[in-house]
């Protein structure tokens, strides 16, 4: 186990990996900044100055074969995250890679044969899995449909009298999305670069964390989207769990974007926005419990927080923007979506003090879970997950 600091270098310096990933690593007391990569001036400029990255270079190879570097955090876009992946490999380097790890199913299952070949500890980063919120939920419900335990209020109308159903205790999950589309880059609608829009940029998040809720290995999909910004997807599991996911682009930043349902054995885990988790029906867990926001600069409003206390904050926040022309403050008391933590347990799977936090192969399924959707919705029919 190495004591010191990992040195990362970060290969991609765009918005993304500003606002999280590079200052996220700059605090760590696991990591430093040892080198940022970009083909951008202005973006390497920015990582130096503002960051105090050590070093800035435009070549990914140099980077990576460079013998100080420890790990890799990969931030570029999709086209480009095949090439980097194949050289992190042949150096033997550990990565983090932003998701989705490719723009189609070849490249995808191309960067699994070489993580498999190289054996190294390889992240992706579908951050949800490491909110505080989203852990603990996760903890709560996968113990509650292993070892289920009834509330004793629980009432049951026909007792003995009640038929055996065979999908008796199978669970369900149910995500919405409430996303605002004008936020949107330019890449986002440019073919090219995102061929299947959201339903593969956004949706693999979604689609990792019923797996990992459900923990179950899903069979088949059917799908309905119109146009790019409303989608609706039905996901049907081995042993009888099913998730639904609804994403609607044409939304709003002054209201929560993401809700998580999950229901089984008589009991339901809610995760509101990663901003609160509810529970009910299962014995011995708490009703509620609120978690701390991130760049809360309205610390004196909405001091209940959780659900009505981001509420309020953001009201306040709205407020701010107008009177600033900045639509930029709107953001802040934002949830934990565990970005932060994503990276700091990646490091202790990397020193071996701590286990996988979403390795490749989670990673796959839930894209090709994506793809599924992708090609259900234009082919108006279900789809196996066999055929993806």
């Amino acid at each position: 186990m190495k004591s010191t600091k990992l040195n990362f270098a970060v290969i991609g310096c765009g918005m993304l990996a500003r606002m999280q990933h590079i200052p996220n690593i700059a605090n760590s007391q696991k990591m430093s900044l040892h080198t940022c990569c970009d083909l951008s001036d202005e973006s390497l400029q920015i990582c130096k100055e503002r960051f105090c990255a050590l070093n800035i270079g435009k070549d990914f190879n140099a980077t990576i074969n460079d013998p100080q570097i420890d790990a890799i955090c990969v931030a570029t876009t999709e086209k480009l995250r095949l090439p980097i992946i194949a050289a992190a490999a042949k150096a033997k380097k550990p990565v983090y890679c932003e998701k989705p790890l490719a723009r189609t199913l070849d490249e995808m299952y191309e960067i699994q044969k070489i993580v498999h070949a190289a054996n190294i500890p390889f992240c992706v980063g579908h951050n949800r899995r490491s909110s505080p919120a989203m852990r603990e939920a996760h903890t709560i419900f996968r113990s509650h449909m292993e070892n289920p335990k009834s509330c004793r209020w629980r009432f049951d109308r026909e007792g003995l009298k009640r038929p055996n159903l065979p999908d008796n205790g199978k669970a369900a999950i149910s995500v919405r999305i409430n996303d605002d589309w004008y936020s949107w880059k330019a890449w986002v609608f440019d073919k090219q670069q995102a061929p299947f829009g959201p339903m593969l940029f956004e949706m693999t998040h979604f689609t990792d964390i019923c797996n990992w809720f459900l923990n179950a290995e899903p069979i088949e999909v059917v799908a309905m989207e119109q146009g790019m910004l409303n989608h609706a997807v039905i996901v049907r599991y081995k042993t009888g769990e099913l998730a639904t996911l609804v994403m609607c682009a044409n939304g709003t930043f002054g209201y929560p974007k993401e809700l998580y349902e999950a229901f089984g054995n008589g009991g339901a885990v809610i995760v509101d926005h990663m901003l609160e988790v509810r529970t009910a029906g299962i014995e011995g867990a708490f009703a509620k419990r609120v978690y701390p926001m991130l760049g809360d600069c309205h610390p004196n409003i909405g001091t209940q927080n959780g659900l009505y206390g981001w509420l309020e904050k953001k009201q306040a926040a709205c407020k701010d923007a107008v009177a600033a022309n900045d639509p930029m403050k709107i953001f802040t008391a934002e949830p934990d979506k565990g970005h932060a933590h994503a990276l700091e347990y990646f490091v202790d799977e990397i020193n071996g003090t701590g286990p996988v936090v979403c390795g490749i192969d989670d990673a796959v399924m839930a894209t090709r879970v994506a793809f599924a959707a992708i090609k259900s919705a234009k082919e108006n029919r279900t789809v196996k997950l066999s055929e993806i």
